[in-house]
Formats: C-alpha cells, sequence, structure tokens
C-alpha cells in the first residue's frame, strides 16, 4: 500500500514536473517574443518623438528666424545709436549747457535701451549682459567727462571732449558688445 501511494504522489510529482515543463517550454519563448516586441516598438516611439520633436523645432525656427535676427538688427543699431558721436549730432549744441546736454545724451541712453529691452528674449544672455554693461558704461562715461569739464566750458567743448575721448579709448563695451551680436547672429546662418 504504501508502494501504491508512493508510485501515486511520483506519477503526480512526474505528471506536475511535466505539465510546468510544458508551460515553460511555450512561456519562455512567448516572453521572449513579448520583451523583443517591446523593446522594437519603444525604439520606434522614441524615433518617432523625436522625428516629430525635429519637425517642430524646424516648423518654429522658419517662424522665429526671421523674428530673431530683427532683433540682432534692432540691437546693433542700439549699439550704434549709444555712441557719442550718434547721440549729438542733433543736438543744438550752441544753445545748451553741459547739464543739458548730459541730461539729453541720459535720456537718449535710456530711451533707447528701454525701447530694445524686449530683444533681450532673443539673444544669449551673454550677449544681453553685454549689451547691459555697454550701456552702464556709456552713462558712467558720459557723467565723468561731465564732471572733469572745467568751470564755463561750452556744450560744444563737451562734446569734442566727449567723442574725443571715446574715439581714443581703443576697443569700447560697444563695440564689444556689436562684435559678440555680429558672432551670434553668424552663427545663425
Amino acid at each position: 500500500m504504501q508502494t501504491k501511494g508512493r508510485l501515486i504522489s511520483r506519477l503526480l510529482l512526474d505528471s506536475y514536473q511535466t505539465i510546468m515543463i510544458e508551460i515553460l517550454r511555450y512561456s519562455i519563448p512567448a516572453l521572449i517574443v513579448l520583451l523583443a516586441a517591446w523593446v522594437v516598438m519603444h525604439k520606434l516611439f522614441k524615433n518617432e518623438e523625436q522625428k516629430r520633436l525635429w519637425e517642430l523645432k524646424r516648423l518654429s525656427q522658419k517662424e522665429i528666424s526671421p523674428i530673431r535676427m530683427r532683433a540682432y538688427e534692432r540691437l546693433s543699431l542700439l549699439l550704434e545709436r549709444t555712441t557719442p558721436e550718434h547721440m549729438l549730432v542733433d543736438m543744438n549744441l550752441g544753445e545748451m549747457t553741459i547739464l543739458q546736454v548730459q541730461q539729453r545724451l541720459m535720456q537718449t541712453l535710456r530711451q533707447e535701451y528701454d525701447h530694445n529691452l524686449s530683444q533681450q528674449i532673443y539673444v544669449s544672455d551673454e550677449v544681453w549682459n553685454l549689451i547691459t554693461n555697454a550701456k552702464e558704461q556709456m552713462v558712467a562715461f558720459v557723467n565723468s567727462i561731465a564732471q572733469q569739464m572745467p568751470q564755463g566750458s561750452s556744450a560744444l567743448d563737451y562734446a569734442k571732449v566727449l567723442i574725443t575721448a571715446y574715439t581714443s579709448n581703443g576697443e569700447t563695451a560697444n563695440d564689444k558688445a556689436l562684435q559678440a551680436l555680429k558672432d551670434e547672429a553668424r552663427s545663425l546662418l
């Protein structure tokens, strides 16, 4: 009787092992196929996503590039317009005092800068910092020359000293900012 019980349990165990082996024989290849399909589908979806992002970027570049180039143009004009020789052109120096010229220069600098403030979103932080630095250095330069002028000097004398001192400074902050702006704009072309 014990032998019969052992035999039955042995048969059940063998049959259980056979069933498990059969299940594994079909399950393992199915899991491998499923994993391979998942890997292929994942790569396919990732490639499709990259294609969509690239296409979206390309389309947005078509729209943004002209706007960005106009920003570079406007900022280069800002840097050109905020040099002493350009700011002094329209002033009637014969009828003005040094203080009036100085105030008008400050007003021009502020207006030009404020008018182009929104352009900073189209240029790199480095270029925008150079432009801001150029404006601040010009403000300091205009004020410094005004303070150094001898008592009784005319606005015309002040203008001559401003232009002479500015052009003899070598590479100015405006020049550096303009060069960085040009380099960045060229990198987009």
